[in-house]
C-alpha cells in the first residue's frame, strides 16, 4: 500500500506539474469545487479535473463528478467526506482505484463509462450500505479475476446492479454471491461468450432484469435460454434489449419465458422481421387469448366481425377456421402485415367460406399479389376493400375470385395500372395515388370509376370501358376535354371533372357551359359544383370560376381578327405612305440626315480652325448659265475693291469627295449663298440639291445667307412647294434682277457687292 500511494503522487507531479502544485514547494493544492446548494449537492462535472477536488463544506451528501477527465482514485481522496451517500464518477478516465478509496456510508456509485480493466473485491469490501451500483462500460472482460473473492461478497444491501460492457466474455457461476436483496439488474452481454447456468438464478425473484444480448441472440440462442431459464418467473419484468430477431431459431429462448409463465415482456429498441414477430407469437403462446377458443363454440354463429383501430396486428388461422358462418369481417386501421394477414387467412386455403365484404384498410400491407392469390379461394367474396395501405406496383397479373365486383385500392402509391385488374369488376376506386395515365386495362363489365387525386391529363379511353356509367376523375392534372373525348363512353351519365387544372379556352368554356345549360345536347351530367371548375390558365383568368369568365372576341377569332387588323394596317400604312408622300417627308428626313451630318464636321472644322469662313459667297448655278457667271459675275466681284472671293463648284469643290460633302461644306465656309435663278436651274439636279441645303440653313436662323438673283423672269410658283421658307423669302424679300439695258448693269453690280459684303439687307 505504502508502494502504491508512492507511485500515485508520483504520477500526480509527472503528469501534472502544472496542474494543483506550487512551483516552488512541490506540495499538490487540490482545487476546490463550489458553490454546493441547501440539499448538500455539489455539482463539479464537466470542469475537466484531473483528480478529485475538495468542497467548501465538509457534510455533502451528494458529489457529482461526472465527464471530467479524472484516472485515479487516491486512498485519501475521498477522506474529507465523512458523510458522503452518494457518489457519481461516470464518463471520467479512471483506471485505478485504490482498496480503501471508498468509505461505508455510501449508498450509491457509478463508476460506468470509464477505463477499468479489472475489477477488484477490495473496492467494496466496506460498502455493506451501498444499494445502487452501476458498472457499464468500462474495459473488463469478467466479474472479477478468477479465482478470488466474489466481486459483489459485501453487497449484502444491494438494491440496483448495472454491469457489463461490449468486451464482457463470461458470467461464473458464483459472481453475484452476496447479493441478496436485488430488485433491478442490468447485463450488457452483447458479445457474451459464456454463461455459466445458474449464475443468475440465485438472486431471484427480481423485479426488473434488463438484457442486452445482441450478439448471442443470432451466434447462441442456447446461452440466452440459459440466462432465461434463471431469470424468468412469474413476477420479474423482462427488457430484452439491442436485438435483432430474424426468424424461428432466434425466437426460440423466449419458449423459455413461456414455461416460467413470465407475465411481462418488453422489447425495447430492437428490430423484428414479421415472421420473426409471428413466431415469437407462437413461441410465448399469445394466441391462446386472442384466438377466442374459450369461447370457439360461438364463433360458428357469427355473420359480421369489425375490429377497427384496435392495434391488431394478426387473426390466427385457427379462430378463422370457427368462422364459419362469416359474411363480413373489417379489420381496417390496424397492423396487419403481408406475413400476419396470409396467416388470418390461412395462407390463402379459403376457410371463409361465406365471406362476401372483406376490409383490410389502413394496415402495412404491401403486396398486391399475395393479397389476390390470400383471397382467391372465396368463392362468394363481393366487396374488397385494401385501401390506404402500402402498396407502390400492379403485378402484369392476378389471380382473383370470378364473384368479385367492388374493388378499392384508393390512397396507395400505385404508379400505374395493369391487366392484373380482375374483369368481373363493377366498382372501381383508384383514387388518390400516383396515376400518369389509364390506357392500358379494358373493363369491360366496370360501371363506376373513381380516379379523382392522380396526375391524370386526360380523360381514360371509352372504348376501353363501354358499360361505364360514372366517372370521377376529380383534382388531377386535366387542362380540357371536349365532346370527341366523351363521345366513345356509350353509358356515361354522370361526370366529376372539378378541381383540375383547366385551360380556359373559347371551345372549352362553351362546351362546358352548354353541359351545364337546360339545353345541353349531351347526355352527359357533371354533377360536381360549378365552384369546383376554376382556370388555371391564361394567367388573367386564374383562379376565375368557369361559369363566370367572359372571353372577348380577340381571345375567341384570332384568326379572324388578325387578318382584319393585318390588312387594316396594309391599308393604313398605303393611306400614310401617299400622304408622306405628299408632304415630301422623305425629302425632309434624307435634308434633315444631310444637314446634321454637315453640322458635325462644320463644329469638328471649327475646333480645329480658328476662321472656318473662306469664301465671301458660294456661288449656285446651272450649267445652262456657267458662261454668265463666267463672263459676267466673276470678273465683277473677285476684281472689285475690296476684291470678294467666290466659291465656284467648278473650280473650288475638292475632287474625291462626295458631291453632297462638297456643297455643304462649301456653304458652311462662305458668308452668303448666292443663287443665279433662272429656269435651267429650278430643273437642275445639283441645282435643287444646293438649294435645298440652302433652305435649311434658312431654317437655322440665317435669312441674310441666301442671295438671289433672276437672271430671267420666274415665277415662286415654279420653286417646289417643299421649300416653304425659300418661297416665303421671295414674297417677303426683294433680289436683283439681271436688267437687259445696258445701262442699268452698273447699279446691278453695285448692289450685288453691298448684298455679299452684307452692308445692305437686300
Amino acid at each position: 500500500n505504502i508502494l502504491q500511494r508512492f507511485l500515485y503522487f508520483l504520477s500526480l507531479f509527472l503528469l501534472f506539474p502544472c496542474q494543483g502544485q506550487s512551483s516552488t514547494t512541490g506540495v499538490v493544492e487540490r482545487s476546490t469545487c463550489g458553490p454546493c446548494d441547501e440539499r448538500l449537492f455539489c455539482n463539479c462535472s464537466s470542469r475537466n479535473y484531473t483528480y478529485i477536488p475538495t468542497v467548501e463544506i465538509v457534510d455533502v451528501l451528494t458529489l457529482d463528478l461526472s465527464s471530467n477527465s479524472i484516472t485515479t482514485v487516491a486512498e485519501d481522496d475521498l477522506r474529507d467526506y465523512e458523510h458522503l451517500q452518494t457518489l457519481d464518477l461516470h464518463s471520467n478516465k479512471i483506471q485505478s482505484i485504490h482498496d480503501r478509496s471508498f468509505s461505508h456510508q455510501l449508498l450509491a456509485l457509478d463508476l460506468s463509462n470509464n477505463q477499468l480493466d479489472v475489477l477488484s473485491p477490495a473496492w467494496f469490501s466496506k460498502l455493506q450500505s451501498l444499494q445502487h451500483l452501476s458498472l457499464l462500460g468500462n474495459g473488463y472482460r469478467t466479474l472479477g479475476p478468477e479465482g478470488t473473492f466474489p466481486l459483489f461478497r459485501s453487497l449484502n444491501s444491494l438494491r440496483t446492479l448495472r454491469f457489463g460492457n461490449p468486451g464482457l466474455e463470461e458470467v461464473r457461476r458464483g459472481d453475484l454471491v452476496g447479493v441478496r436483496q436485488l430488485n433491478e439488474l442490468e447485463v450488457y452481454g452483447n458479445n457474451l461468450k459464456r454463461y455459466d447456468p445458474g449464475s443468475l438464478g440465485d438472486i431471484w425473484p427480481l423485479g426488473v432484469v434488463t438484457l442486452h444480448l445482441r450478439g448471442p441472440f443470432q451466434d447462441d440462442p442456447a446461452l440466452v435460454s440459459s440466462i432465461f431459464r434463471d431469470v424468468a418467473n412469474p413476477e420479474t419484468s423482462l427488457v430484452v434489449a439491442d436485438v435483432l430477431l430474424t426468424g424461428k431459431l432466434s425466437t426460440g429462448p423466449f419458449a423459455v419465458t413461456n414455461q416460467q409463465r413470465t407475465r411481462s415482456i418488453m422489447l425495447r429498441n430492437s428490430t423484428l422481421t414479421d415472421e420473426a414477430i409471428v413466431y415469437l407469437l407462437k413461441v410465448i403462446d399469445a394466441y391462446r387469448f386472442t384466438s377466442f377458443l374459450p369461447v370457439a363454440f360461438l364463433l360458428k354463429y357469427l355473420r359480421k366481425i369489425s375490429l377497427i383501430n384496435c392495434t391488431v396486428f394478426v387473426m390466427p388461422c385457427l379462430t378463422s377456421t370457427l368462422l364459419i358462418n362469416l359474411e363480413h369481417l373489417d379489420l381496417s386501421g390496424n397492423l396487419l402485415s403481408d406475413l400476419t394477414l396470409t396467416e388470418s387467412l390461412c395462407h390463402g386455403k379459403g376457410y371463409l367460406k361465406k365471406l362476401r365484404v372483406l376490409n383490410v384498410s389502413d394496415n402495412a400491407l404491401k403486396s398486391l399479389s399475395l393479397i389476390s392469390q390470400l383471397v382467391f379461394r372465396l368463392d362468394k367474396l363481393v366487396h374488397l376493400d385494401i385501401s390506404q395501405n402500402a402498396y407502390t406496383s400492379m403485378p402484369p397479373a392476378c389471380s382473383w375470385p370470378p364473384t368479385l365486383t367492388h374493388l378499392n385500392l384508393s390512397w396507395a402509391k400505385l404508379r400505374r395500372v395493369t391487366p392484373c385488374l380482375p374483369q368481373s369488376l363493377e366498382v372501381l376506386d383508384l383514387g388518390h395515388n400516383d396515376l400518369t395515365f389509364f390506357h392500358s386495362v379494358s373493363l369491360r363489365a366496370l360501371r363506376e370509376l373513381h380516379l379523382s387525386g392522380n396526375k391524370l391529363m386526360q380523360l381514360p379511353p371509352g372504348w376501353l370501358l363501354p358499360s361505364l356509367e360514372i366517372l370521377l376523375i376529380q383534382s388531377n392534372s386535366l387542362n380540357m376535354f371536349g365532346p370527341l373525348d366523351l363521345l366513345h363512353y356509350r353509358r356515361l351519365r354522370e361526370l366529376q371533372v372539378g378541381w383540375n387544372r383547366f385551360v380556359c379556352s373559347c371551345e372549352f368554356v362553351s362546351f362546358i357551359v352548354k353541359m351545364w345549360g337546360e339545353a345541353a345536347e349531351s347526355s352527359v351530367e357533371l354533377v360536381d359544383r360549378p365552384e369546383t371548375y376554376l382556370c388555371d390558365s391564361p394567367l388573367p383568368l386564374q383562379g376565375q370560376r368557369l361559369d363566370k369568365v367572359q372571353l372577348s372576341a380577340l381571345e375567341c377569332h384570332p384568326v379572324l381578327l388578325v387578318s382584319t387588323l393585318c390588312g387594316f394596317t396594309l391599308v393604313s400604312g398605303i393611306l400614310v405612305g401617299i400622304v408622306l408622300w405628299k408632304l415630301h417627308a422623305m425629302w425632309y428626313l434624307k435634308m434633315m440626315w444631310a444637314w446634321l451630318k454637315a453640322k458635325r464636321n462644320s463644329r469638328r472644322q471649327k475646333r480645329w480652325n480658328a476662321d472656318p469662313l473662306c469664301y465671301d459667297a458660294f456661288v449656285s448655278y446651272s450649267e445652262h448659265d456657267e458662261g454668265w457667271v463666267e463672263e459676267f459675275l466673276v470678273p465683277e466681284l473677285e476684281n472689285s475693291q475690296p476684291p470678294l472671293s467666290l466659291c465656284l463648284h467648278k473650280r473650288d469643290f475638292l475632287p474625291g469627295h462626295w458631291i453632297v460633302d462638297n456643297i455643304i461644306n462649301a456653304m458652311e465656309r462662305s458668308r452668303r449663298t448666292l443663287f443665279v435663278l433662272s429656269e435651267s436651274f429650278v430643273h437642275s439636279e445639283w441645282c435643287r440639291y444646293e438649294l435645298d441645303f440652302s433652305h435649311f440653313r434658312l431654317f437655322d436662323g440665317n435669312t441674310d445667307a441666301a442671295i438671289l438673283v433672276l437672271l430671267e423672269p420666274i415665277s415662286k410658283d415654279n420653286v417646289p412647294k417643299r421649300f416653304c421658307k425659300l418661297r416665303k423669302l421671295m414674297s417677303s424679300r426683294t433680289y436683283l434682277e439681271w436688267p437687259t439695258e445696258e445701262e442699268r448693269r452698273n447699279e446691278f453690280w453695285s448692289n450685288l457687292r453691298l448684298a455679299v459684303r452684307g452692308d445692305d439687307t437686300g
